[in-house]
């Protein structure tokens, strides 16, 4: 036995010897980070190198393939074999196979409304290898879930990063419930004085004034609320899984801002949710069916300021509307689409009203006439022309700040639905509305 003797199993190449006694002798694992292999992949004309690595202190060594062509189409179970090259390792010897794609090729983060998570505390916990990208979207409520998609897109088409996380994660109890008052931004200096000094608060003067502007009645907003404790009722991650809601229940519950009662509202819930963006060359070599993203956009209509969360001084014609029309004009022209073409929607819910005015702004029906089209069935899974918030949004499933609507627009396109929509090709996600930026996604099947 010498030095730099290949060390076999039936397995495959285990390492190297380095130092050698005279009974026993010392043999450095290819996971070492010392230990470079030259190696092949098999079925390929792709050559690189195979070295150890180890991502902090206390994890587990890994080994990666390095210097593959950026181009290479390797697929997972590819075996990897040694290459001969350097006359240490003989040619043919197993070293191992592609793998899936793991936690440590994260490379970036986005969120939004001051996540507490931050992005190198992430990166860190999680054993990522290198931190390319991490930003936030500004603006207060959910409206920027979908804005943080766009931002992990951005970065992913510029090549400013590989594999972008966006996600939000809460833990209400450490900080305050949403639900509360907390002056969270300075907009609410010039409404809690006038009793505005929590989102129901606010967001009923939008609801009171669609009732006064279109006729608009709490039966509407009832259907809202049935429709998401329906379909959380076939989903096991849901909290709100106790039976149907009744219209007797909904109406003998407590008025907590008028006209918005306690069915109206969405859960307080701790949690998290996260999508990931990368390429479609890339997603297409995963497990499972990668989704594409056909158009995403945030922002908001002129003059709009702080909107329904801040001092309501949005324009008067635009005051009944979330802030989304230019939005879903822009958004649907990106995609080539029209509403008709939208299979199923998770339009964010943190009250009943915010879904009627989605409906508007994203043009399934006109000004006004969300309530009636919803009493007449058309939200409803399976029967509905427009399934809307599948898993029981946040007013049955969970409220994660609009991003578990993100991940069951996604389990629609996949088809693994506990509500699923038949032959879904199109889904429309909505962030918050009434805020400034809101923000929204078209996914759907890879084309």
């Amino acid at each position: 036995i010498k030095e730099d003797m290949p060390v076999l199993t039936e397995e495959g190449l285990v390492g190297k010897t380095t130092v050698v006694h005279d009974s026993s002798a010392i043999v450095v694992l290819i996971a070492d980070e010392s230990c470079k292999v030259s190696v092949g992949v098999e079925g390929t004309r792709e050559q690189g190198i195979v070295k150890g690595e180890r991502t902090s202190s206390n994890a587990t060594p890994v080994i990666s393939l390095n210097f593959i062509s950026k181009g290479a189409n390797l697929q997972n179970g590819m075996k990897i074999y040694s290459s001969g090259v350097g006359e240490v390792f003989p040619a043919g010897v197993l070293i191992g196979g592609v793998r899936d794609f793991k936690v440590r090729e994260l490379d970036g983060f986005a969120s939004y409304s001051d996540d507490e998570n931050e992005a190198i505390l992430l990166h860190t916990a999680l054993g990522c290898r290198q931190l390319r990208h991490a930003s936030m979207v500004w603006g207060g409520g959910g409206g920027g879930n979908c804005g943080a998609i766009a931002h992990a897109a951005a970065a992913v088409i510029a090549g400013q990063a590989r594999h972008v996380v966006a996600f939000r994660g809460l833990c209400q109890g450490q900080a305050f419930r949403f639900g509360q008052y907390h002056p969270w931004t300075s907009h609410t200096n010039f409404t809690a004085p006038f009793g505005m000094l929590a989102p129901v608060h606010m967001l009923a003067m939008v609801a009171r004034r669609h009732m006064t502007e279109f006729g608009t009645r709490p039966e509407h907003f009832f259907e809202v609320a049935r429709i998401c404790r329906d379909n959380a009722l076939r989903n096991p991650r849901a909290v709100m899984r106790r039976g149907p809601l009744t219209k007797d229940e909904y109406f003998s519950s407590r008025m907590i801002s008028d006209p918005l009662r306690l069915f109206d509202c969405c859960l307080e819930s701790d949690g998290a949710c996260a999508v990931v963006i990368t390429t479609l060359d890339r997603a297409r070599d995963l497990p499972g069916h990668a989704v594409e993203i056909i158009a995403v956009g945030a922002g908001g209509g002129p003059q709009w300021s702080s909107g329904a969360l801040g001092a309501h001084n949005m324009p008067l014609a635009r005051y009944t509307t979330g802030n989304s029309v230019e939005l879903a004009s822009e958004l649907y022209a990106a995609a080539d689409l029209k509403p008709a073409d939208i299979d199923c929607a998770q339009l964010y819910d943190a009250f009943t009203s915010t879904v009627l005015v989605a409906l508007e702004d994203f043009g399934f029906c006109a000004r006004g006439e969300s309530g009636p089209f919803l009493a007449a069935g058309h939200g409803d899974w399976p029967t509905g022309q427009l399934p809307i918030n599948t898993a029981g949004g946040h007013l049955s499933e969970a409220y994660i700040h609009g991003f578990n609507l993100v991940t069951e627009g996604v389990r629609q396109i996949r088809g693994t639905s506990t509500s699923q929509v038949a032959a879904a090709q199109h889904c429309l996600i909505c962030g918050g509305p009434g805020v400034a930026p809101t923000s929204a996604v078209i996914v759907g099947r890879v084309r």
